[in-house]
């Protein structure tokens, strides 16, 4: 099932992926220009890649609507923002004209729920690493009736084989509901099975996490850790790239919780690798245990942080995470 919808998908995020690798290696070349604060480069990248996928959507599956987080209203508070997002998605659109970049980027503002079938974007997701010139990922869903059931991850910088940090880099993750989940290189070649870690000895777990520790609470997660045993150090690494290293068994454990206890999450930051993770033979749940919600709206309805793991180990690190935020 789903073998169309999954292709497409693959398809234009692996196209799409381009434009980021494009941006970052000018922000290399470039270092001396940008300063820390300028958040410009990953903005056009963000605005160019939605464009573009939007706009092949579009084409492919005409009536289906997109969930996406970006608009056009971020085109108006930087001068020559909008001709410099035009010219970058141009390098796949070469006929867009100014009316239809805007008509893609306000096509994003599907209010999603539980009936019907809608995409769900986030063109770029992990700023910060973006800007380091670190990891970052396209993410690419497909809701059906408030379930996931296509999520694509495309990861440009994650090495394409776990043990050679230093080898050949471009992943591209695509799950189908019922189908498992497949990875390929992100510049072609053959696709294959991946599976999670199968084991169940959280003292041998690797633990993955967000770099930055205002995205999500380093502090608690290694009270967790320290409460179910697991003693190596934390592999922290930016976006989504997180589901698909736990996907692949490169680790065992992903956990979010929020900094902010009022923080509500985005569907777009977590439909794709929620699958990608699961049909991998993962689990993905809040701290109640329970499988995300993506039926109700542009926002997870949950505010007691995600869990993501091998599946075997899930319970125990579920019940230590409860006992450390309070909830048991």
């Amino acid at each position: 099932m789903y073998e169309a919808e999954s292709h497409a998908a693959a398809r234009i995020v692996s196209e799409v992926c381009s434009l980021g690798r494009a941006v970052q290696r000018r922000i290399v070349a470039e270092h001396d220009h940008v300063t820390k604060d300028d958040r410009s480069p990953v903005t056009i990248a963000d605005l160019a890649t939605q464009v573009v996928v939007s706009a092949r959507l579009s084409e492919a599956f005409p009536g289906v609507p997109l969930l996406a987080e970006e608009d056009s209203a971020a085109l108006a508070d930087t001068p020559g923002l909008l001709e410099q997002v035009l010219e970058l998605a141009r390098r796949i659109l070469p006929d867009l004209d100014e009316a239809g970049m805007l008509r893609a980027l306000d096509r994003g503002d599907h209010a999603g729920g539980a009936r019907g079938r809608h995409w769900v974007l986030d063109p770029i997701d992990g700023t910060k690493g973006f800007l380091r010139g670190d990891q970052y990922a396209v993410a690419l869903a497909l809701v059906e009736d408030g379930e996931v059931v296509v999520g694509t991850l495309g990861c440009p910088n994650l090495a394409v084989e776990p043990a050679e940090a230093d080898g050949r880099t471009g992943c591209l993750f695509v799950a189908a509901r019922g189908s498992g989940t497949r990875q390929a290189d992100l510049d072609g070649g053959p696709w294959r099975e991946v599976s999670v870690d199968p084991g169940i000895d959280p003292t041998r777990a690797v633990f993955c996490e967000s770099v930055d520790p205002s995205h999500s609470s380093h502090t608690q997660h290694a009270a967790i850790a320290a409460r179910v045993g697991t003693t190596s150090p934390p592999f922290r690494i930016d976006s989504q790239c997180k589901y698909g290293v736990v996907a692949r068994g490169q680790a065992s454990i992903y956990m979010r919780l929020a900094s902010n206890p009022s923080y509500r999450e985005k569907v777009w930051d977590h439909a794709a690798g929620s699958l990608v993770v699961t049909e991998a033979g993962g689990r993905v749940t809040d701290l109640e245990g329970r499988a995300l919600d993506f039926s109700q709206g542009r926002l997870l309805d949950r505010r007691h942080g995600i869990l993501v793991t091998n599946g075997g180990l899930h319970d125990q690190v579920l019940h230590a995470a409860r006992a450390e935020v309070g909830l048991s």
